[in-house]
């Protein structure tokens, strides 16, 4: 697997079209989350959403590329979760494409390197519960269900999972 680079979201109109690109190449995704209709994911609404969640305090959106430059990757990272004060990642998302060929595990590698740069003993994130293919990708990197309960957003039903970092 050819390495990755993490950079911040600019909201330019090409990164946008990637990212709605990134959004559309996940229909199951899109479909579980109930956030974005698969067959017409509105750029707009996308761009606001991921705006909000990147002018929030201790939050990062950042996009994964290729060595060609490619958009390959979405994360948006919590530096601090408001129940807990532990860093959260909120949103990990491969294209569609990409699946299973190491770029999630990747990615989550480095999320992982970075915050134990940090000096940071755990990381947390939510997966829907109804989204097996997610559980089992994160279980199969060594996260472990801690918790159930319903997302702060939306409402949704999910499994809070946890990995310590020491």
């Amino acid at each position: 697997m050819p390495p990755l680079s993490l950079s911040p979201l600019r909201f330019s109109p090409e990164e946008m079209t990637g990212v709605v690109g990134l959004y559309a190449s996940n229909p199951e995704y899109c479909r579980a989350a109930g956030e974005y209709d698969p067959e017409r994911i509105p750029a707009d609404r996308v761009e606001a959403d991921l705006r909000e969640e990147a002018e929030t305090e201790g939050c990062e959106v950042l996009l994964a590329r290729d060595v060609q430059d490619r958009i390959v990757g979405l994360l948006c990272l919590l530096d601090r979760h408001p129940t807990d004060g532990r860093p959260w990642i909120g949103l990990l998302l491969v294209h569609g494409s990409l699946h299973r060929t190491g770029v999630g595990r990747l990615l989550a590698g480095l999320v992982e390197e970075r915050f134990r740069r940090e000096g940071r003993d755990g990381i947390r994130l939510a997966v829907l519960e109804n989204t097996p293919a997610s559980l089992a990708f994160w279980s199969s990197l060594g996260w472990q269900e801690i918790d159930r309960r319903t997302d702060r957003r939306h409402d949704r039903p999910c499994i809070v999972m946890h990995k310590d970092l020491t």
